[in-house]
C-alpha cells in the first residue's frame, strides 16, 4: 500500500505524491494564491470553510485546507498537535484515497498532500481530482427528484464501502457527489463519496455502520429544514435502505 505514494522533503515538512502526479510538484501549488497568480482558480464550495477549484493544464483539482472545528477551534482554526508523519490527518485521507481509487471505488482521485510543521504542531492541506460534472446530492435535490432506482443505486454504493470496512467519519448529504452518465468517455451515471478526513479502514460492524446510515438520514433531514423544496422523502430513505440491504445481502 505505502509505495503507492512518495514522500518528499520540504524545507518546512513533507509533501506526499500519489502516481501520475506532475513531477514539478511544489509546496506553493497547496496555497490558493499561487493559483490564483496564475488564473487558474475556476470555482469555490463554501461550507464552515471554502475548498477551492483549480483548472491546472489538462487537470481538474480540489485545493483543501484541514480546519478545526468543535471544542479545538476556538483554541485553534488549522493547527494539529504533531505525533508522526503518518498519523497526521492529511496522510490518513491520502493513503485512504489511493487504496480505495485504485481498488476502483467510487471516489476522488487523490493527487497530493503538504504536511508544514511548527514546532510540536503542523498544519496541512490535500490536492484531488474534481470529479467532472458532478454535483452534491443538496445541489441535485434542490433541483428535482431522484428516481427509485437512483436511491437504490446510492444504497447499493454505500453497502460496497461498508463491506470493505470503509468509515466515513462525516457521511452526510453534501460528501455524496452525483455524476451523471458521461459520453466520452462512455460511462454510467455514478455516486461518490468524498471528503474522507478521519476516515479508516476498519472490521465490518453493524453497530458503526448504521451509525453511519443514522449520520446519513440527519444530514437530509437537518438540509430538508434548511431547503423545504429539497426533494427528499420517507420513500426516498425507504428505497435507499432497500438497495443497501440488497448489496449487503447478496455479498
Amino acid at each position: 500500500m505505502n509505495a503507492q505514494i512518495q514522500l518528499i522533503k520540504t524545507a518546512q515538512g513533507h509533501m506526499a505524491v500519489c502516481q501520475d502526479t506532475p513531477t514539478d510538484i511544489d509546496p506553493a501549488w497547496f496555497s490558493v494564491d499561487f493559483w490564483r497568480a496564475k488564473n487558474a482558480v475556476v470555482g469555490s464550495s463554501k461550507g464552515r470553510y471554502t475548498t477551492w477549484f483549480v483548472a491546472f493544464e489538462h487537470s481538474h483539482w480540489v485545493l483543501r485546507h484541514y480546519w478545526r472545528g468543535g471544542l479545538m477551534e476556538k483554541f485553534s482554526k488549522d493547527a494539529y498537535v504533531y505525533t508522526g508523519l503518518e498519523n497526521t490527518r492529511a496522510m490518513g485521507e491520502l493513503r485512504l484515497l489511493d487504496v480505495l481509487y485504485r481498488e476502483d471505488f467510487a471516489v476522488p482521485k487523490p493527487i497530493a498532500a503538504n504536511i508544514v510543521r511548527d514546532g510540536l504542531f503542523y498544519r496541512a492541506d490535500i490536492i484531488i481530482e474534481r470529479v467532472e460534472g458532478a454535483e452534491d446530492l443538496v445541489a441535485k435535490l434542490g433541483k428535482g427528484a431522484m428516481s427509485t432506482e437512483q436511491w437504490q443505486a446510492l444504497g447499493a454504493t454505500i453497502a460496497q464501502f461498508h463491506q470493505r470496512g470503509v468509515y466515513h467519519a462525516d457521511l452526510n448529504a453534501k460528501n455524496i457527489l452525483f455524476q451523471p452518465a458521461q459520453t466520452a468517455p462512455i460511462t454510467p451515471e455514478r455516486f461518490y463519496l468524498i471528503d474522507f478526513d478521519r476516515g479508516e479502514l476498519k472490521t465490518p460492524s453493524p453497530q458503526w455502520q448504521q451509525s453511519n446510515l443514522d449520520r446519513l438520514l440527519r444530514s437530509f433531514n437537518k438540509e430538508q429544514a434548511k431547503l423545504p423544496n429539497l426533494a427528499f422523502t420517507a420513500d426516498n430513505w425507504s428505497s435507499l435502505l432497500q438497495g443497501y440491504q440488497t448489496a449487503m445481502q447478496s455479498a
